[in-house]
């Protein structure tokens, strides 16, 4: 008898966790729920100001990948959970389960006053397609970029795209002849924003900043943005565009559910990525709090390593095993700046990165054709 599995998202984690699943189990029963059946290769958001990459470059259709793998689809955004998650609540109907997998990320904290001034890349294609036509719009000023984190989840942030944008730009602008009149600024509200990645990655990053005459703004609380405007504690400076990423919290259906939250809002989990005090639900990237380091990266990479290590326990479980099956805490990345790109690897035992080289932005280029040569 088939095994019925819901697996809610269409990204990084829910299409690993399809993915392993179908491998490991070709009979299972496995429906994806997402508003619509794309998939949209983020990391490559930071090609688009320069016109590296258009928009239907990173929009994948998946109905070829869907009927391959054999694996239903509903169109329809999650509401809630019920019977201790057997049934998930969707805008196009209850659907039941024997297994169910939260792979639907999270969402940015948007509570800064005057947010609406600021443009948040990571939101997807529109505002970084935005930001391109007000880049390519603007004469003479000031590009602000900056990312934040939330106070209560160490881990729940995501700076690395911020750095490739401002590195991108300079790039970008100098083979335009344009960056005499528009100056670069970061802003941070950490003193030493990218320790995360490591102490030899934080100082290749502000070293590029200087190298780049890249403004910074540094370790003073954020109050929020103005038209033209950035204001922090330390003072406020102006900005004609501003980019800026909020922390993370979890999805707003979570508080229609009973599962236990994080102290920044998302779904913990235990080791195994198992929801906590939960039978066959698991939760893998951006939506879960895991045990682990508070480096550890909320990033594709991660994500898959996670969606893996639930698919093999989430099988194991439905067939009265308890799982085994953990993930390693990884962080790693190409910090591309266009032109070239930096290598950063973080795992519990060491952090190193390497300097910045063409043959990495090669990389990067070629991993995500890669990637995505699965799925379309």
């Amino acid at each position: 008898m088939s095994k019925k599995i819901s697996i809610i998202g269409s990204g990084f984690a829910a299409l690993t966790a399809a993915r392993s699943l179908r491998r490991l189990d070709p009979r299972a029963d496995i429906t994806l729920i997402a508003p619509r059946p794309e998939f949209i290769y983020l990391p490559s958001l930071i090609w688009l100001p320069s016109g590296k990459r258009k928009p239907q470059d990173l929009v994948v259709p998946l109905d070829k990948f869907l009927r391959s793998q054999n694996i239903h689809f509903l169109a329809g955004e999650a509401t809630g959970i019920e019977d201790g998650g057997r049934t998930v609540l969707t805008s196009a109907g209850p659907i039941g389960n024997e297994g169910l997998v939260i792979a639907c990320g999270g969402r940015f904290i948007k509570k800064l006053p005057g947010i609406e001034h600021a443009i948040l890349p990571c939101e997807g294609i529109a505002p970084v397609e935005r930001l391109r036509e007000r880049l390519a719009a603007l004469q003479s000023g000031t590009v602000a970029l900056g990312f934040a984190g939330n106070p209560n989840e160490p881990t729940a942030m995501r700076g690395g795209p911020i750095f490739e944008f401002l590195f991108g730009f300079d790039t970008q602008l100098r083979r335009e002849g344009r960056r005499e009149q528009i100056k670069l600024a970061f802003f941070n509200p950490m003193p030493n924003p990218g320790h995360r990645l490591g102490e030899q990655a934080l100082r290749r990053l502000m070293a590029e900043m200087q190298r780049r005459e890249i403004d910074t703004h540094l370790g003073h609380k954020l109050l929020g943005f103005e038209p033209g405007k950035v204001k922090t504690e330390g003072g406020e400076f102006a900005a004609d565009i501003i980019v800026f990423m909020p922390g993370m919290t979890g999805n707003a259906w979570f508080d229609n559910t009973d599962l236990p939250r994080s102290p920044g809002g998302l779904i913990k989990a235990d080791a195994y990525c198992r929801v906590d005090g939960r039978e066959k639900v698991y939760v893998v990237g951006d939506a879960g709090s895991f045990p682990g380091p508070d480096w550890m990266p909320k990033q594709a990479h991660m994500a898959d390593l996670q969606a893996a290590a639930a698919a093999k326990n989430l099988l194991s479980e439905m067939t009265g095993r308890a799982p085994t099956e953990t993930f390693k805490a990884e962080l790693m990345c190409i910090v591309d700046s266009l032109d070239a790109g930096m290598l950063v690897r973080r795992t519990e035992s060491n952090a190193w990165a390497l300097p910045p080289v063409k043959l990495m932005h090669g990389a990067k280029d070629l991993f995500e054709t890669m990637y995505l040569r699965r799925y379309r």
